[in-house]
């Protein structure tokens, strides 16, 4: 919600218990009380980490917790979350994240790219695209890539050319705010470990349309409309908010400056490279060895500990990370539960019947466009996900579409979803907040680049998902 922060507490959480209660003991035709049980205690939950009443970790565990107490599901059930390998996946990735900000290295990238290739304003555009696809990989965090890395250096380029919220706003900063913004979310569609719940949608999609979403079939599907994405995106912006510079030889000197004062790379940071090397290395070739890709990320994190690019005590400050760890594991459980029980399988026969007969090519893109502009009402793409990915799913597939299509465009559109308001995602407010775009304006681009998404990732993708054998 827009404005949910805003709201009083006591409010946001009137209402989290309202809808709770309403679905707890409202009768659904083909559910039987625990379902409905399960069914309320779930959407209560999606809806209290929307309007965040409290932090997201304790919404889960007074979640989990009532559970139990209403004799929901057992407690072996409650807490199976945590034996999830691709709940430990999505830990260790939150550890990479921290090794490569705390070394210096991710804004080392970034100040590179800039040195390097911003020759014009858009050259400089597509340098700032170019640091988010470099870091996505290891960076699982549309929040962590693009506020702790993307967004400092975007706002000290900015800085470098002087120009500031308000009358000087039009001169680059504006421009670089949206490139920054716009390039980030899809560099999460692009890689299955660039986005927290990416694995958690690869665990759905086996389960409910039995298709391996594995890290070399997400990029196998995403690779030409991501290199689409990344070609047109800071182009149409130059079209949309122009820069008035057109000399970037500020943002050339300051990358200078600031790699000149971090000096060569440190041994942490070459020991990183070579570990993240060989991480990415354990993911492609994972079909070959047979080790899951959450053991090939353990055995990079273990690799951190021992060769002393980090210690102990730094892993256990990633607080983001056993944050993760408690409130996604419950999540997980609870979808994986609904999914087993029949809970998604009753409610999306009943919610998406009207399309059975239709032609599923017509069905996707329908689905798939509701998917995308019911983004309005979140301020999460992880919360979208839980709650929508495994029901649209499985619409899709009652309609007949292709069970690798159906599981990789809705997988692809819960990161690109993001992109539509000024808080659809964790570094939204972010860009925004940072004062170079007006709200009307933001949400303006933010629609026009929708469309340009739907176009290039439901138009062009199935066709080049089709070429490379996926479906």
């Amino acid at each position: 919600m827009p404005n949910s922060k805003s709201m009083p507490r006591a409010m946001r959480w009137a209402i989290v218990l309202g809808a709770g209660a309403i679905l707890y003991f409202t009768p659904f035709a083909g559910l039987a009380p625990a379902q409905r049980h399960l069914l309320a205690i779930f959407a209560g939950t999606i809806v209290a980490l929307v309007l965040q009443p409290a932090p997201m970790g304790a919404s889960v565990l007074i979640a989990t917790t009532l559970l139990q107490l209403t004799g929901t599901l057992p407690p072996a059930k409650i807490l199976s979350g945590f034996a999830n390998v691709t709940v430990w996946l999505i830990f260790t990735a939150f550890l990479f994240a921290r090794a490569i900000t705390s070394t210096g290295f991710g804004m080392r990238v970034g100040y590179l790219f800039v040195e390097w290739f911003a020759r014009t304003p858009l050259t400089l555009g597509y340098s700032i695209a170019a640091v988010g696809v470099a870091l996505a990989p290891f960076v699982p965090s549309d929040t962590g890539r693009g506020g702790g890395i993307m967004y400092p250096v975007t706002q000290s380029i900015a800085d470098a050319f002087d120009s500031k919220p308000g009358p000087t706003a039009r001169r680059i900063g504006s421009y670089l705010m949206l490139t920054g913004f716009h390039t980030n979310y899809p560099a999460s569609a692009l890689f299955l470990t660039s986005m927290a719940s990416n694995p958690v949608m690869a665990e759905f999609a086996a389960r409910i349309a039995h298709v391996n979403l594995s890290w070399v079939n997400w990029l196998r599907g995403s690779i030409l409309p991501a290199i689409l994405t990344f070609t047109l995106v800071p182009w149409l912006l130059m079209r949309l908010s122009p820069p008035e510079v057109r000399d970037t030889a500020p943002a050339r000197d300051l990358a200078r400056r600031e790699l000149a004062r971090m000096g060569k790379p440190k041994r942490q940071e070459k020991l990183l490279m070579a570990i993240m090397l060989g991480v990415m290395i354990g993911w492609i070739t994972s079909p070959w060895h047979s080790v899951p890709n959450t053991f090939v990320a353990l055995a990079g994190v273990c690799a951190i500990l021992v060769f002393h690019v980090m210690e102990w005590d730094e892993l256990l400050g990633e607080r983001k990370a056993w944050d993760a760890l408690i409130w996604f594991a419950p999540l997980v459980m609870m979808s994986d539960s609904l999914n087993e029980t029949g809970v998604i399988k009753t409610l999306s026969s009943a919610f998406f019947s009207r399309l059975h007969g239709v032609p599923w090519p017509l069905a996707l893109a329908v689905l798939v466009i509701g998917y995308l502009y019911i983004h309005y009402v979140f301020a999460s793409m992880t919360a979208h996900a839980l709650a929508l990915y495994p029901a649209f799913l499985a619409a899709a597939l009652a309609c007949g579409c292709p069970p690798m299509l159906a599981a990789l465009s809705f997988a692809y559109f819960s990161n690109l979803d993001a992109g539509i308001t000024h808080y659809g995602t964790g570094s939204a407010p972010l860009f925004y907040g940072a004062g170079y775009v007006a709200q009307g304006d933001w949400w303006r681009i933010g629609f026009i680049l929708s469309v340009a998404n739907l176009a290039i990732w439901l138009g062009i993708g199935p066709w080049w998902q089709r070429l490379v054998g996926l479906w």
